[in-house]
């Protein structure tokens, strides 16, 4: 069990800095294997979607565990196919049956679909102010994409849930948020892999004692992002927790950050119009 940090979204509502990433476990025992392993080992950030078509598995995982709902941070997405305003609404009482529950902590519209993305905004407040969610917010959006929504949204989204890591590390972007008072969420923060064996993480893993994984984690959250790994391994769901012991130094944060070369794993939503 480990004490997961929560900090304050623009709303007030505590949200746990670390959480568990769902996209690509598979609907079914794995998922709910997964977020059983997470929630009895001290997660309770639970990030699912409608498109992941596992949000049926997480509330079978939540009831056979004996973390009440109220301690539990979920998160799911509006997908591309249902936004819309009238659409949008009907999907999100589809989800919210799926997780067996009568309010989510977090909606996300999942993807800036063109001529559809403003209406499916109004809907995302009127569940907001429905107190069917308890934050909303938007995922995959750019700088222009958030500047566009500011001209007729009522309400600031709290988060925006993009691919970083210091492979993809999206500096303006988060700055931009930051002073918007809107929290980045870090998804594919382990480039599924792909970087794990870089010269400079392998490096720092052996300095600070730890591994790869963690090192990409810990960076995500000094950053002041929201991170949530992915993981369907009781192991490795407990090694990605396990970075509230130490901190990185201003300084290798610094050589982290200049990894960057916009290297992207999943949708890259820059000319999404």
């Amino acid at each position: 069990m480990f004490e997961n940090i929560s900090v304050k979204l623009n709303n007030g509502i505590d949200i746990p800095v670390l959480g568990l990433g769902t996209y690509l476990a598979n609907p079914g025992d794995e998922t709910k294997k997964a977020v059983e392993f997470a929630l009895n080992h001290g997660y309770r950030h639970i990030d699912t979607a409608a498109f992941y078509k596992n949000e049926a598995d997480i509330s079978h995982a939540i009831q056979n565990t004996d973390v009440d709902r109220k301690d539990i941070f979920i998160t799911t997405k509006l997908w591309n196919s249902d936004q819309g305003y009238d659409k949008a609404l009907k999907a999100f009482d589809v989800s919210l049956d799926k997780l067996g529950t009568d309010y989510v902590d977090l909606y996300l519209i999942h993807w800036p679909v063109q001529n559809l993305r403003k209406e499916s905004w109004k809907a995302l407040e009127r569940i907001y102010e429905e107190k069917r969610a308890r934050s909303i917010g938007v995922s995959n959006y750019t700088i222009n994409h958030l500047k566009e929504l500011f001209n007729y949204a009522n309400i600031i989204p709290a988060i925006n849930q993009v691919e970083f890591s210091p492979f993809l590390y999206q500096k303006e972007l988060l700055d931009f948020c930051m002073e918007s008072e809107i929290f980045i969420e870090a998804y594919t923060p382990l480039t599924r892999g792909k970087k794990l064996n870089d010269p400079t993480l392998l490096k720092y893993a052996d300095k600070y004692g730890k591994t790869p994984a963690q090192i990409l984690i810990k960076w995500a959250i000094q950053v002041n992002t929201i991170v949530l790994p992915k993981s369907t391994t009781e192991s490795r769901i407990i090694e990605n927790a396990d970075i509230f012991d130490f901190r990185i130094t201003e300084e290798d944060i610094t050589v982290l950050n200049n990894l960057n070369e916009n290297f992207r794993t999943s949708w890259d939503p820059t000319n999404e119009l």
